[in-house]
């Protein structure tokens, strides 16, 4: 019996919502200067992006995986056979939904389109998370089988036969691997095979799964059918599914691709996460679109990026500023030939001036910032690649309102002034999964239009350039003073040692908060914190210059790359706690 659809959408009366409905445009005066006027999008599922581009360009390279090139119509097939594995052994049904535990690797992109072929929804799985953090993903979905990569199946087998999990199916990344290529850096892990694997009883390999060779029922799924669940990051409570059909995705993809102007010739380093919408739309669902190819990296290693981008003349890469900062650092790599390189884009975190201006210097590029959220299908605002603004979210893209209100009232903010980002656009997701009540909260109607509440606070200027503030629940608040972290950590960027740096609230007796930063030097740098402490009194307002300064030899990342700042947030509020323990016990 499969789980029932859990989704609850948002409560406001579908007659009060305007949708974006046909052709989705920009203002006039930007498609003069440079930009597509109006994005077309298909009235078709994501897998027929595939289909089409493996009919077009059938021995074409679709994904390059360390030795190994996989064409379009090789990936099709293997697409095929699973999907028909999925609907004939696994009993998968249209609407059901199916989980991938993986790393980046072939099987994980063929897995994704295989499940939409089933006519099935995708559901990605943080490959950093634990057995109990899969388990709620499990149940919280009603997934019935899974796609696991060999060296995550402890974390999974055990929630087989729990809710509606019944089969698996288990790849090994060495088994996509081509010959040993002694230029790449090559972990162990990566070397692993089917072969060496003891598979449980409800699980099958993938080769054995392809090489039954089952044959799918037609393709049924449309444009306003699910298509994903990708969970959130659960920085209220749990994780929340974000409901997606092949309408919201492509709407964004699509629009991606105009806008940074790829083409079946680019090649896309694909190194982000595939389990993150980042990764997924800028380097599988864009790529395959255009039919271009994916240079496929399983996780970041500055070297192989090195190496990969001059080796296949990789002229796309989505990076986020913490690669870039590890990447310009390594020895020698003023030696690489980087020149095919011709957009670099990105976002999510403040971008040191000295990534900025290695780019631009070395190589005459701008790092073309995007924002968006998982909410989003990951594509919402983009600096135009003809006029990038630094520090600078970009404008609007094709068929978004975007307004700048105030958090409480929902009046919007003059220009400049910071506020709430609310978005109306055709990538919104429809809602929540199984979370009426977070609905409620995050959906407003204004003149008559759904608007998604981001959480995010920015600011507009006179040629509509969004600019970000920090998150809503992230500010600190120093003797009454509001203190935006994200504008602390740009300004502790601009000093010539500081690598990276994290601005979090640090609590004080007669402040309330007082603001922290924990930085990772440059290799070389005699700074101490005493001397850091005094350039940030120098350089930014009282109120605003942090009181303590941590020195640390590296920052904490998240699975896509992004600085930890939670992470170090929760331990400094844990620190405080035992802090103040200890008193109470040396009191008595």
């Amino acid at each position: 019996m499969h789980a029932p659809n859990a989704f609850h959408p948002c409560p406001t009366p579908p007659d009060v919502i305007e949708r974006p409905t046909g052709p989705l445009s920009i203002d006039p005066a930007r498609a003069r200067e440079g930009l597509a006027g109006v994005a077309h999008i298909p009235e078709t599922s994501l897998f027929r992006n595939l289909e089409t581009s493996a009919q077009r360009y059938p021995d074409k390279t679709a994904i390059q995986f360390f030795g190994t090139a996989v064409s379009y119509a090789q990936l099709l097939a293997d697409v095929e056979r699973m999907a028909g594995y999925l609907q004939g052994e696994c009993q998968v049904a249209r609407g059901d939904r199916v989980i991938v535990v993986s790393q980046n690797c072939p099987q994980f992109i063929a897995a994704y389109f295989a499940i939409l072929r089933a006519d099935a929804v995708f559901v990605p799985v943080n490959a950093m998370l634990l057995a109990e953090e899969i388990e709620h993903i499990v149940q919280d979905s009603g997934a019935v089988a899974a796609f696991v990569a060999s060296e995550l199946l402890d974390r999974v087998v055990p929630l087989v036969g729990k809710g509606a999990l019944r089969k698996l199916v288990v790849h090994a990344y060495g088994d996509a691997l081509g010959d040993n290529d002694p230029t790449l850096p090559t972990p162990d892990w990566l070397l692993t095979r089917m072969s060496d694997v003891q598979l449980p009883q409800a699980a099958e390999s993938w080769g054995a799964a392809l090489a039954q060779a089952c044959t799918p029922a037609p393709h049924r799924a449309g444009p306003d059918d699910l298509c994903m669940l990708p969970y959130t990051s659960g920085t209220t409570g749990k994780p929340k599914a974000c409901v997606h059909t092949h309408r919201t995705v492509m709407t964004s993809c699509v629009g991606s691709s105009l806008w940074r102007r790829t083409n079946p010739s680019s090649v896309y380093l694909a190194v982000a996460p595939l389990f993150h919408l980042l990764g997924l739309q800028n380097n599988v669902n864009g790529p395959i679109f255009q039919g271009g190819t994916i240079v496929l990296m399983p996780r970041w290693d500055r070297e192989a990026a090195a190496v990969l981008i001059e080796r296949h003349r990789v002229s796309f890469w989505a990076a986020l500023p913490a690669m870039l900062v590890d990447f310009f650092a390594q020895p020698g790599i003023e030696q690489r030939n980087l020149s095919s390189l011709s957009v670099v884009t990105g976002g999510g975190a403040a971008t040191p001036q000295h990534v900025n201006d290695t780019l631009k210097q070395g190589y005459g590029l701008d790092y073309v910032e995007g924002y968006g959220l998982t909410e989003t299908a990951a594509f919402l605002c983009a600096n135009p690649l003809y006029k990038p603004k630094k520090a600078c979210l970009g404008i609007a893209t094709f068929g978004v309102d975007l307004r700048i209100v105030d958090p409480e009232s929902l009046h919007e903010r003059p220009q400049g002034e910071a506020g709430e980002i609310v978005v109306h656009a055709a990538q919104i997701m429809l809602g929540y999964w199984n979370h009426a009540e977070a609905n409620a909260q995050t959906f407003v109607v204004i003149d008559g239009k759904r608007f998604f509440r981001t959480g995010d606070l920015a600011s507009m200027d006179e040629e509509g350039y969004v600019f970000m503030r920090d998150r809503l629940k992230r500010m600190i608040n120093a003797s009454g003073f509001k203190v935006w972290p994200a504008e602390v950590e740009a300004a502790l960027h601009a000093h010539p040692s500081i690598l990276e740096a994290c601005v979090i609230g640090s609590p004080d007796k007669r402040r309330g908060e007082t603001v922290k930063a924990v930085v990772a030097l440059r290799v070389g740098s005699e700074e101490d914190s005493a001397s850091l402490l005094a350039w940030c009194r120098e350089h930014m307002a009282t109120y605003k210059a942090p009181r303590i300064v941590q020195i640390v030899d590296a920052l904490p990342k998240n699975a896509t790359g992004k600085i930890a700042w939670r992470e170090l947030q929760e331990q400094e509020a844990r620190d405080a706690l035992a802090a103040l323990q200890d008193e109470a016990a040396e009191a008595h």
